[in-house]
């Protein structure tokens, strides 16, 4: 299928949607990740049959949609509150419809969150290289205890001051480990041959990225706990969070539970138990200087917890299965196509010969 773009204004900002498949369809919503927007699925839809509707908007402050602030003290109920908006809205969907909802890294957990605000709209979720239900970064078991009590290590201050200022520029280079191509090729993918001859399409999504204090990547807070920052309450990165973000209970307690498959790479570097993005791992490495040791503050077990999670959730009635793709990183609709179009077409029930 080809993807058409749309602006809608939906829960009082505008916001940019690619449409693709016909009104009747079978409906899908793909929500994207941190630092990407609905551009980041056009590879997928591609590959996709066109007995589908497909419905993939620009998260507020990414892409074509506006750049409305991330009230982060809500965890990502302001991309939860969006995209539920569109819902309802008879030019992208039919009335009361109730689509697949497939959500990559970030949009894993807004996609959670959907979930536990408006069960009733949600058939199934594919979660792909998702957030864990206990936030990025802070917790230090299967259970999501604080390291600290402030949170110290997440939020805004954890991130790349340069790769920010060259997002912020519209760096297209590579001469550098924080710029964003390299980011992209490293860090997104494990085989940066996976992008293919989309890589600078994927590139001018990961560029759309809107940074700033009430975006990416937010306020910080001043600790007095390792590493010296804690999260504020603006930005996308705070709302991440588990000050802010902790779904877990609610996860499990969710009245109508539509099953769940999770897929992962094993060489996915982002959101990992050890993660190259979580300061206490870094820490660990000794990158980030005076780590204050493991019964401190160890590395979050990001899979491990959220595995956990799905666990209650299945004991609590849900279903869920975990797959998990050898050599795969932290984007397996790009890097595993064709296993992915499997899992998500097994969940909206529409043949894989469609």
């Amino acid at each position: 299928m080809e993807s058409a773009q749309r602006v809608v204004s939906a829960n009082g900002i505008s916001q940019a949607v690619r449409v693709a498949g016909p009104p009747e369809g079978t409906p899908v919503l793909l929500v994207h990740g941190n630092c990407s927007s609905s551009a980041f699925w056009e590879p997928l839809v591609r590959r996709l049959p066109a007995t589908l509707r497909v419905v993939a908007p620009d998260l507020r402050g990414y892409g074509d949609t506006e750049t409305a602030p991330v009230d982060a003290t809500r965890g990502l109920a302001d991309f939860a509150d969006d995209v539920a908006a569109l819902l309802d809205d008879d030019s992208l969907f039919p009335a009361r419809a109730r689509p697949v909802v497939v959500g990559h890294s970030l949009g894993g957990g807004v996609a959670m969150r959907l979930l536990v605000d408006h069960p009733e709209r949600v058939a199934a979720l594919l979660l792909s290289a998702p957030a864990s239900p206990y936030g990025f970064g802070g917790t230090r078991d299967l259970d999501g205890t604080p390291t600290t009590p402030d949170f110290a290590g997440t939020g805004g201050g954890t991130a790349s001051a340069d790769f920010v200022r060259r997002l912020a520029a519209g760096d297209r280079s590579e001469d550098a480990p924080t710029s964003p191509r390299t980011v992209l090729r490293t860090a997104y993918v494990a085989d940066p041959a996976s992008l293919g001859d989309d890589e600078d399409l994927l590139l001018d999504s990961v560029l759309s990225t809107r940074t700033g204090v009430d975006n990416y990547p937010g306020t910080a807070e001043p600790s007095a706990n390792w590493p010296g920052t804690a999260p504020g309450g603006r930005g996308v990165l705070n709302a991440l969070a588990p000050a802010h973000f902790r779904i877990a209970d609610e996860l499990v307690a969710v009245p109508v539970k539509p099953p769940v498959t999770w897929v992962r790479g094993d060489a996915d570097v982002i959101v990992s138990d050890t993660s190259l993005f979580d300061l206490a791992y870094l820490g660990s490495l000794g990158v980030v200087p005076g780590w204050p040791g493991e019964e401190a503050c160890p590395p979050q077990p990001m899979v491990g917890q959220t595995r956990a999670v799905l666990d209650r959730y299945a004991a609590a009635g849900g279903t869920y299965r975990e797959v998990v793709l050898p050599g795969c990183g932290h984007s397996p609709h790009l890097e595993r196509p064709a296993e992915f179009v499997a899992e998500l077409l097994a969940l909206t029930g529409v043949p894989t010969t469609a």
